[in-house]
């Protein structure tokens, strides 16, 4: 009998349960006095602490494999961005701040700008917190937050957790991860998944709560507090699904199981997990550090480096998703009240054309360079009308397919109008989710309502997928659902013919549906269309897939 239990988010099957340890909180606030004596020699101390935060994810980085390794070789390099030690050494000198202080607001102008930007771009402000607070720790020569020594296997509780820190975790002693923020497609969830962790994201009040042990299952997102002794339990060891790298149900229907890329690390990454090609190529690592836009030949090389391991297949590059208060200062935007729903994604792209122009040249120069069968597609449209505009960009830069992203409720009621006007289209489902309910995603209060077994949302992409079928064109997921085995059936069910996910995920989601049928696969789609809530659509589509 459990004495309480609390819900939040699976985002990572299994069932454990055992004794609590608890994360603890971040740093707070370093002070801003006493205002160094030399500021010189201040500022000058930025640097190497920076540089020894980074080694040491490096020495980090090269004790793990996959997703983690590229999660804390990301980090690190985060940590010895020139761009954040150059504002944090001005805020010194300018302000006389202490080091700690100039790094620990330096840092949050960047976060608040990519939190600002939306999307995938303020899912990486968790990651310059973490970079943050380690740098700050390292110059007051105190322990940087993170997870403690485990003396045994344990159940760990957090308000969040740091990439860094989830993916340097031991499944041996993680039994489970519960955290009180966070959402589905974090890093947190992600890693969870790949390193095997049942975990449960936005679980309100569990910090709250006095308990000695927990039970967690991670497919339910259901966190019980036992009525006596917790025994200690490990999910069970999943072994590593067999997939011949071809997507396809058990019954021959073709669906392809692709990638979301962002660096030449997550390409290599993913063509050894067996990825058909890339649904998914974010395009916005060219420019995330520039004070002045790259040219068409720096980008040409950088994206070149990305689509050369994916020669002679398909790859699907996103156009820049920017928009007002990005640290992009060569797009100059103007302040906005709502950032989110403002000018960004395809919407600068045609304020600013020769920006979006050069991209396509560049685009079209790699994908020659590379031999990877290239198409593109453009984030933010809302219009039949923008979908024919970018379209027409596109054929112009000479590259052969155009798309665009539904991500935005408007486009997914327009889709057969959108889709007269172009190739393809992919599903977003990260942002799609939060436009349908007004809610944020990054806020674990409310993670729940940006469940992608959402009904409202499966009944949007429904009509997608219908259009799709219409019209004879493809209709892609890239968003973190397709990662999912059971959805990604569900999705496959409603008309989709891609699934584009993390690395991690793909040899899982291409056993799954190879296991089934598309028949099993459209009722299972139908079952979930008709559920009251996310819990009993998961739960009716499992039983159609046997699952």
């Amino acid at each position: 009998m459990a004495a309480l239990q609390l819900t939040g988010v699976g985002v990572s099957p299994g069932r454990a349960s055992g004794p609590v340890v608890r994360v603890a909180e971040p740093l707070g606030e370093p002070s801003a006095v006493p205002a160094p004596t030399d500021v010189e020699a201040e500022a000058g101390r930025i640097a190497p602490a920076a540089a020894a935060v980074a080694d040491r994810l490096t020495a980090k980085a090269a004790t793990v494999e996959g997703d983690s390794r590229a999660v804390l070789e990301t980090t690190a390099a985060m940590a010895t961005d020139p761009a954040l030690a150059k504002q944090a050494a001005k805020l010194v000198r300018e302000r006389a701040l202490p080091a700690p202080r100039a790094v620990f607001e330096a840092a949050n102008v960047f976060a608040a700008s990519l939190e600002a930007a939306g999307g995938y771009l303020a899912e990486r402000a968790q990651d310059v917190r973490d970079v943050r607070d380690r740098i700050v720790a390292e110059l007051l020569g105190i322990d940087p937050p993170g997870v403690p020594e485990l003396a045994g296997p344990s159940v760990l509780v957090a308000r969040d957790l740091a990439p860094a820190d989830t993916a340097g975790l031991d499944p041996a002693k993680v039994l489970a991860l519960v955290t009180e923020e966070g959402g589905p497609t974090s890093h947190t969830a992600i890693l969870a998944r790949s390193l095997g962790i049942p975990a449960v994201v936005a679980v309100r009040g569990v910090l709250a709560l006095d308990a000695e042990g927990l039970i967690v299952d991670g497919a339910t997102g259901s966190v019980e507090v036992p009525d006596g002794p917790v025994e200690v339990v490990a999910a069970a060891v999943q072994a590593e699904p067999e997939w011949d790298g071809v997507g396809r149900t058990s019954d021959g229907q073709r669906v392809k199981i692709i990638a979301n890329v962002g660096s030449a690390e997550d390409a290599a990454t993913s063509v050894a997990a067996g990825a058909e090609g890339v649904g998914l190529f974010r395009t916005e690592f060219c420019y995330l550090s520039a004070t002045t836009e790259p040219s068409v030949e720096a980008q040409r090389a950088a994206y070149a480096k990305v689509l050369s391991p994916f020669q002679g297949k398909p790859v699907v590059v996103r156009t820049l998703d920017a928009g007002a208060d990005k640290p992009l200062p060569f797009l100059t935007p103007e302040d906005e009240p709502n950032p989110a729903l403002g000018v960004r994604g395809l919407r600068i792209g045609r304020e600013q054309q020769g920006v979006l122009d050069r991209q396509l040249e560049a685009i079209a120069a790699a994908a020659e360079d590379s031999g990877a069968e290239v198409s593109v597609m453009a984030p933010m449209v809302a219009t039949a009308e923008e979908a024919a505009w970018f379209a027409e960009r596109v054929r112009a830069a000479g590259l052969p397919r155009a798309g665009v992203m539904i991500e935005i409720p408007a486009a997914a009621l327009s889709a057969k109008e959108i889709l007269a006007e172009v190739d393809f289209v992919s599903l977003g489902t990260n942002d799609l989710a939060q436009y349908v309910f007004a809610a944020d995603r990054m806020l674990g209060a409310l993670a729940s309502l940006n469940d992608p077994w959402q009904p409202a949302l499966l009944r949007l992409i429904a009509l997608v997928g219908e259009a799709g079928v219409e019209l004879g064109k493809p209709v892609g997921v890239c968003g973190e659902a397709a990662a999912d085995p059971a959805l990604g059936c569900v999705l496959v069910g409603l008309g989709v013919t891609s699934l584009s996910m993390n690395a991690a995920a793909l040899a899982r989601v291409g056993s799954t549906l190879g296991g089934v049928t598309v028949d099993a696969c459209r009722e299972a789609a139908r079952a979930a269309l008709a559920a009251k809530d996310p819990a009993q659509a998961r739960e009716v589509a499992r039983a159609a897939l046997g699952l």
